[in-house]
């Protein structure tokens, strides 16, 4: 009877050893977080980022399916910002797309070439009075067809009213070219659709 008992014992001890040395094998699964993330953040976001939006890429807004015609990129300092071409609906509309405190700013504007205003002047536009909100300069290289040339340097006037709903832009090209006008209003990321352009060909 010891004898059974001391055997017993010892199957169960060396049973024992068998599971403790499978469960330090067996690998461990890394903890799911079910956190939500951000969905303002700017990785939430990479349908905007300039890889993805680019000649090619097709913007759905207001019921319209635009094609990215071209894209420009702006640098002023540490700032980076971009400005793409859209066609597909009446007129040509540039989506101007800019990252501020990790928060998307996206604009559509149209060209208005009716507006002999300059810098400077009252900025009164169809009924709306504007102040200026930003003005510099900037360098540009650009991608596709957007009528311009390949890079060079450039100015710019950002204009707003009262509660930002409505806004006003001077950009020119070169000093000695005359300046053009864009009238704009701020979009959410929520009223667009984007698909993503091809990835570029390989050189």
């Amino acid at each position: 009877m010891g004898s059974l008992l001391v055997m017993l014992a010892i199957v169960l001890f060396i049973a024992s050893i068998v599971v403790l040395v499978i469960a330090l094998r067996r690998p461990k699964q890394p903890a799911q977080h079910g956190g939500r993330p951000d969905p303002l953040a700017s990785d939430a976001m990479p349908q905007f980022g300039p890889r993805q939006l680019g000649p090619g890429a097709i913007v759905s807004h207001g019921g319209t399916d635009y094609i990215v015609r071209g894209s420009v990129t702006f640098r002023e300092g540490p700032f980076v910002w971009w400005e793409h071409l859209l066609e597909g609906g009446d007129q040509p509309i540039w989506f101007s797309v800019e990252e501020d405190d990790g928060r998307l700013e996206l604009a559509m504007w149209v060209t208005r070439k009716d507006l002999p205003l300059r810098p400077g002047d009252p900025y009164v536009v169809d009924g709306a009075m504007f102040h200026e909100s930003e003005r510099g300069r900037a360098s540009y290289t650009t991608e596709g067809a957007t009528g311009l040339p390949a890079g060079g340097e450039m100015e710019f006037v950002d204009c707003t009213n009262d509660d930002e709903t409505v806004l006003l832009s001077f950009e020119r090209w070169a000093a000695d070219m005359p300046w053009e006008v864009s009238t704009g209003k701020p979009v959410s990321p929520g009223e667009l659709t984007v698909y993503a352009a091809p990835p570029p060909s390989p050189s």
